[in-house]
């Protein structure tokens, strides 16, 4: 039945579907906090990712903030991304979820970037960025927590900012909603230098975010991205130093584990062509890694390989001095403050008897490789971590291989003193002793000083610079 005009006759009406149910919710949420925005500026993908499209999100909102400025929130854009939860409810993105259950990757993403005086709408490049750290979501399976970091190693708006890369914190006024398909948090994406990153890596997210939210022009109490900021929180006040020091000295780091290029295999005593610099059981190569011929990990089933990889991130990652086995359904929902890839505090572990069926290899020796970026994190990995009794994992972002490092007091671990190179499928463990974790603490200290390598070239050796681009070679036997 249409409207009908003024002389009688019957026009049309224009039928639009229906709004999807959890679309709604998040839609309605922002309506309450922007009550004179019903219809924000929106980029929308154009081919939605359950019909092939290359952006998962299907849509991300811009808002204009007026700010607080007696508070020191400044006026600024606030971005929010629409489709990491489950918006549809239908299965056609995610797996169907009830009420009480995470919707979905149960998080979505937003950004406050301060506004400056002459713009009168907002930048769109946030919204690439959004549909950057997206993919990684979707594709990885790895979901973005509070207090965790993301190294871009690129302005985030491709100038010459300092802001080159991500920390992740709670959108103070979104925070968390219900909706007719989960739960959903809102995770806000805050632009910081290399020295903040290297200072959350080290120490950990939540206490540089609680630094830089009290100092001024660092981003206020609701952690507002300036892409003109130009010093980093340790030049604004030198004592954050001090405080990031000590923090990294007494508590030691949350990063449990990193997404790297890395690789191993097994290494025979034939292979063994160099002296140990490490002490007892290791030894840091100082020249381009050449890998031995490779004994280690098998060649794995297509369903083997995603059980491992199932393991790995929810059990592997249990932020405790535990090292759940592989094939263990226990409990991981154990809560930290460590920063993982992914929370497994609403997932049970999904893992056949046949994952329990891998070889169990106990390895003489060890040939360890690293991209140079995943070798600078080893000093972190052995003085944050393994010297404060945790563990600490690499991850390959090229297929299922994990190296985790672990202290001799973590317990649930396939390693022992008698038999320190474990490797179960493609997950190998190192055990890590109190004295050898000394002596790398050392030997590795020069790994996470990169920018001096780089600086210092013609003195260290064009070769050794060249190495430290390349890889970062370790053999143990």
């Amino acid at each position: 039945m249409g409207e009908v005009d003024g002389v009688g006759r019957s026009l049309p009406i224009t039928m639009y579907p229906p709004t999807p149910l959890g679309l709604e919710s998040l839609y309605s949420l922002c309506r309450r906090i922007y009550p004179d925005q019903s219809n924000p500026l929106q980029v929308s993908a154009l081919v939605k990712y359950w019909l092939g499209g290359p952006d998962p999100l299907d849509y991300i909102s811009m808002y204009t903030h007026p700010g607080f400025p007696e508070q020191d929130i400044p006026p600024h854009w606030h971005y929010i991304s629409f489709g990491l939860s489950d918006l549809h409810g239908d299965g056609r993105v995610h797996d169907v979820s009830g009420p009480d259950t995470p919707s979905g990757f149960g998080f979505e993403l937003t950004f406050r970037l301060k506004r400056e005086p002459e713009e009168t709408a907002p930048p769109t490049w946030p919204a690439a960025v959004m549909q950057a750290l997206a993919k990684y979501v979707f594709q990885s399976g790895n979901m973005l927590c509070v207090g965790d970091h993301v190294s871009w190693h690129c302005a985030l708006d491709n100038s010459e900012s300092r802001l080159q890369h991500m920390l992740m914190t709670e959108d103070p006024q979104l925070r968390f909603t219900c909706t007719p398909f989960g739960t959903v948090h809102f995770v806000q994406i805050v632009g910081v230098c290399a020295e903040e990153l290297r200072a959350s890596q080290h120490w950990n997210g939540t206490g540089v975010l609680e630094i830089l939210k009290r100092l001024p022009g660092t981003g206020g109490p609701w952690l507002i991205t300036d892409m003109r900021r130009g010093e980093s929180m340790l030049e604004i006040d030198p004592s954050a130093q001090e405080e990031v020091a000590k923090g990294i000295e007494t508590e030691g780091s949350n990063l449990s584990g990193v997404s790297a290029r890395c690789s191993w295999s097994q290494l025979e005593p034939e292979d063994r062509e160099f002296e140990s610099i490490v002490g007892d059981g290791g030894l840091l190569r100082e020249g381009p890694a050449t890998k031995p011929e490779f004994h280690g990990p098998p060649n794995l089933s297509e369903q083997d390989s995603e059980q491992i990889k199932t393991a790995l991130q929810k059990g592997l990652l249990n932020t405790k001095p535990v090292l759940p086995p592989i094939g263990n359904s226990a409990d991981l929902s154990n809560t930290s403050d460590d920063s993982c890839w992914k929370d497994a505090s609403n997932n049970e572990l999904e893992v056949s008897e046949s994952t329990e069926l891998l070889v169990t290899k106990r390895l003489e020796g060890l040939h360890l490789t690293f991209n140079w970026e995943s070798g600078s994190l080893l000093p972190l990995a052995i003085k944050g971590r393994v010297k404060h009794g945790r563990h600490f994992t690499f991850q390959s972002v090229l297929g299922d291989t994990a190296i985790t490092l672990v202290a001799a007091s973590v317990t649930g671990a396939l390693v022992c003193p008698e038999h320190p190179y474990m490797a179960r499928g493609s997950w190998l463990q190192v055990l890590i002793s109190d004295d050898l974790a000394q002596q790398m603490a050392e030997s590795l200290e020069v790994l996470g000083r990169f920018e001096d390598i780089a600086m210092h070239g013609s003195a260290l050796g064009c070769d050794y610079v060249a190495h430290c681009l390349q890889s970062t070679a370790l053999d143990y036997a």
